[in-house]
């Protein structure tokens, strides 16, 4: 896949255009229809697969401290829009001078005369321009003018009931209650996070035998707190392990962490990046009265994680 961070970077029309256009959130079940749905038209055509994206998310620059966290930061978004086999990826810097262009502007001159769309795929919803102020309607008003398709898709649900209807708000409430299965479903893989391994409050290893890799969080969504069965993939190896989400109430410290346990790994990964995958939420956080009681329920946490990891 080919990746253009910015629109002066495009030489020239691409051939036979077949675009879809979100931020893509999650890169969740419904996104990858989507690009499927592209990938298929462009095929039928003879032409190129595309999908636009904006970074930093639109909302992050037009409401201040209003924006949601991240299901995906835009290295994983990329690397999963890649997986499903498109031709490229356009990611526009997204500033207030580009949300300003009216939604004509956006069809003639940026999707017509710098990509060459001849096909756009859209979901039910979609709306773009300044003020929101192009929809589908508006999209097909212009398709004879300009020579392109317009091609709406369906939402994907998870069955007939109209809430469970996939989208990355939806996966955002799942990831915060900690309910990591049913969040999967809707991504088609794991929650993750990943960061590099930071030093921690040097606990783990020293005070409880048990040693963790930290990392630190940056714009992702934060699963609710507690203790989760996890996979940890680091370089081309995924190990099982088990992961603390929180703020060890125990030490009576206050301060907030994200701590794995990686099951036989006992190498230095200090200043390596890790991703972490969330497969099921295992308890709450508990405040034990000595740290002889916490060793012990952290080796059942072990043993669970295991149980739930194994196969």
């Amino acid at each position: 896949m080919k990746i253009f961070d910015h629109l002066d970077k495009i030489s020239k029309p691409f051939s036979n255009a077949v675009i879809t256009i979100g931020n893509f959130d999650g890169v969740h079940i419904g996104h990858q229809a989507l690009f499927h749905e592209v990938i298929e038209t462009a095929e039928n055509i003879g032409g190129t697969s595309i999908a636009m994206t904006f970074e930093p998310h639109p909302i992050r620059v037009l409401k201040q401290n209003g924006h949601p966290p991240l299901i995906t930061l835009y290295e994983q978004k990329a690397e999963l829009i890649e997986r499903t086999g498109m031709d490229v990826l356009i990611c526009i810097p997204f500033t207030h001078a580009f949300a300003s262009l009216s939604a004509e502007e956006f069809i003639r001159d940026l999707l017509v005369g710098t990509i060459g769309m001849k096909a756009i795929v859209v979901g039910e919803d979609y709306s773009f321009g300044k003020n929101r102020e192009g929809n589908i309607d508006l999209l097909k008003s212009y398709a004879a003018e300009y020579g392109f398709e317009v091609i709406v898709a369906g939402w994907i649900k998870m069955s007939k009931d109209l809430a469970d209807r996939i989208s990355s708000t939806r996966i955002r409430e799942l990831v915060t209650d900690g309910l990591m299965a049913q969040a999967e479903k809707m991504l088609g893989r794991p929650y993750q996070i990943r960061g590099k391994v930071v030093a921690g409050r040097d606990r783990g290893g020293k005070l409880l035998g048990i040693p963790t890799a930290n990392i630190n969080l940056h714009d992702e969504l934060c699963p609710k707190t507690g203790i989760y069965a996890v996979t940890v993939e680091y370089g081309s190896k995924q190990y099982k392990g088990v992961a603390n989400i929180g703020y060890s109430p125990t030490f009576d410290d206050h301060e907030f962490t994200i701590e794995v346990h990686i099951f036989d790994f006992d190498g230095n990964m200090y200043g390596e990046k890790i991703r972490v995958n969330f497969v099921q939420r295992i308890r709450d956080e508990i405040k034990f009265s000595n740290i002889s009681e916490l060793i012990d329920q952290i080796k059942k946490d072990i043993a669970t994680a295991r149980e739930l990891l194994a196969g």
